[in-house]
């Protein structure tokens, strides 16, 4: 818990360096990755992704079959890590977490009404809860952008409080949507207040809105971690979601981690991608690496 006399006043003004952070952000996608240093990145990624279903069409058995997935990656490539989690909907989680069984693959629910926020937070709260009493490990809620871009940063901040008490033991992302608060100046003042309020990861995005994840947003919310840990000594975690589908791009990401906050978040406890095209392309890299040719995107399942 942040003590009280440390939480800043979230009125004040935030200035980021828009061209500062875009240069930087630009520096970190020009860096040379070889051999083993791509393999061993391509391996890192592939144990960081949230494989994900998140459509009105789910069903039982699309579930089941994800989750069989995650826990066979390793099938045509012996040695490969598992994905981190499975992310779905509240009312699929049961589903997935007696698919997933002892394999050690997280499941995390969204909630809080994902992905618009619109409903009263007595809602927001209930289903949180029928999500963690599932059987949830993580919760994906979205704060409440409206609410936000009015100024009203002291709901905002409750309203998070409220839903990493509601979690219980499962770890808390709160999801900023950075392409509906469009500024940096935005983004790190919502990064700054969802750390306070509790928050366990600080997520870009949805997945429904674009521009979803994009290397300078997430450089930003990077930064904000790095300077909350300088203050607080309390380490929070990331995830980059949508828009991130190809190996060549995780690995930009992850040298830009590295460089940012350093190897104590290199694992896929402080580090997440929140993009399910994102392994099958890693797939394919993998091996390109061991057999020395692509293989056709055909010959791996898009769920």
């Amino acid at each position: 818990m942040i003590a009280t006399k440390m939480i800043p006043d979230f009125s004040a003004p935030v200035h980021v360096d828009q061209v500062g952070i875009e240069e930087r952000a630009s520096r970190f996608t020009k860096r040379s990755i070889k051999n083993e240093t791509k393999l061993n990145g391509l391996m890192l990624a592939l144990n960081m992704i949230d494989l994900t279903t998140l459509e009105g069409k789910d069903t039982n058995g699309k579930v089941k079959q994800l989750c069989y997935k995650a826990q066979h990656l390793h099938d045509a490539y012996p040695g490969l890590p598992t994905v981190a989690a499975i992310c779905v909907y509240p009312s699929m989680v049961k589903t997935a977490k007696a698919a997933l069984g002892n394999s050690g693959i997280k499941v995390a629910s969204v909630a809080t009404a994902f992905p618009s926020g619109q409903a009263p937070r007595d809602v927001k709260i209930r289903d949180t809860k029928y999500a963690v009493q599932n059987g949830a490990d993580e919760v994906d809620m979205v704060i409440s952008r409206g609410k936000f871009l009015e100024g009203e940063y002291n709901f905002v901040f409750d309203e998070i409080a409220a839903i990493k008490e509601a979690c219980g033991d499962a770890r808390l992302k709160v999801i900023l949507e950075t392409g509906e608060l469009v500024t940096y100046d935005k983004v790190r003042k919502a990064s700054d207040i969802a750390m306070y309020a509790g928050a366990d990861f600080i997520k870009t995005s949805t997945g429904k809105i674009s521009p979803a994840a994009t290397m300078p947003v997430t450089l930003v919310m990077l930064e904000a971690i790095r300077d909350f840990y300088y203050k607080t000594g309390k380490k929070i975690a990331m995830k980059p979601a949508g828009g991130i589908s190809k190996s060549k791009l995780a690995l930009h990401y992850l040298v830009m981690l590295n460089e940012t906050l350093g190897e104590g978040w290199m694992n896929n406890e402080w580090f997440r991608f929140g993009a399910s095209s994102l392994a099958n392309d890693i797939l394919m890299q993998l091996m390109k690496q061991k057999t020395g040719v692509y293989q056709s995107a055909n010959y791996f399942s898009i769920d």
